[in-house]
């Protein structure tokens, strides 16, 4: 599933796609989905305003049905929903040199302040949950909740070979055909070169101390089949937030977000509407 073409934006020395869906003015909230470029700005609607970030040698498409979920008004009114194609996924160019998670996280702050943005739940998923904690760091004013879901990476399990398998166990036991059309075309997208560039920025990145930082509430969400971010180390990344809840889509396996949409987005906006802090089950 594709959102349209999108918006080509650039920041930072860096290029990616943004895809943006909003109600438009006199309809009812998730009665229309427009590309960014022909979109009122999220202030005209006076919603929630939803920021997803894609993983590793992943796009966008991943999270294609949760961001019509969330926009649909459904689960979440008059909400506006941002999806990207970091810099060097989905088909954007390639950077010349490796990415850190700052500057991926400093190049979302930048679109996003561009788009008018002022206030957002940031939503991010296996890689993208790095980029989520790093951008809710560097922007405390801009992001008021943060979703980690899948997270890595396990600081016990931080091996390419162990990911690896693990990933091979996932696709082959725990995600739809569909789903697994998606993850491993974009992977083929991306191309090997630019994913094993990126690979050392995720495995090196160590989320379980830089969500310690995080002032806003975190929630820890995973498919509870997911052998990626597996359920103790969720628990114990949701213990170091200062103010984390942990909770499971049952019987799914890591790329949650596809296989259970509805589930995934009813669980972010309850949780988004009355989280209060304090770990939970």
């Amino acid at each position: 599933m594709k959102l349209g073409d999108g918006m080509d934006v650039s920041a930072n020395g860096l290029t990616g796609r943004l895809y943006l869906s909003a109600a438009a003015p006199g309809q009812e909230p998730g009665s229309s989905q427009q590309e960014f470029g022909n979109a009122e700005r999220p202030s005209k609607t006076g919603g929630q305003v939803f920021v997803l970030l894609h993983g590793i040698g992943v796009s966008h498409r991943y999270f294609a049905r949760l961001h019509s979920e969330l926009a649909s008004g459904r689960q979440a009114g008059d909400a506006v929903v941002y999806s990207f194609d970091l810099p060097g996924f989905g088909g954007t160019s390639r950077p010349g040199r490796r990415v850190t998670v700052g500057e991926y996280a400093a190049f979302v702050a930048a679109v996003l302040a561009d788009a008018g943005v002022q206030s957002c739940v940031v939503v991010g998923h296996s890689m993208g949950a790095q980029f989520a904690v790093e951008l809710a760091l560097q922007e405390p004013d801009l992001v008021s909740r943060v979703v980690l879901m899948g997270p890595v990476v396990d600081p016990a399990r931080r091996s390419a070979a162990w990911h690896a398998l693990a990933l091979t166990r996932d696709a082959l036991f725990s995600e739809s055909p569909s789903t697994n059309v998606v993850v491993f075309s974009d992977y083929f997208k991306t191309g090997l070169r630019w994913y094993l560039t990126q690979l050392p920025v995720m495995l090196g990145y160590p989320l379980e101390t830089r969500v310690c930082g995080v002032a806003q509430p975190v929630l820890v969400l995973r498919g509870s089949r997911d052998p990626i971010a597996r359920r103790p180390w969720c628990e114990f990344l949701a213990s170091q937030a200062q103010h984390g809840t942990i909770a499971d889509v049952l019987g799914r396996g890591h790329v949650v977000q596809d296989t259970a949409p509805e589930a995934v987005a009813q669980a972010i906006v309850h949780w988004a509407s009355t989280a209060a802090g304090g770990v939970t089950a």
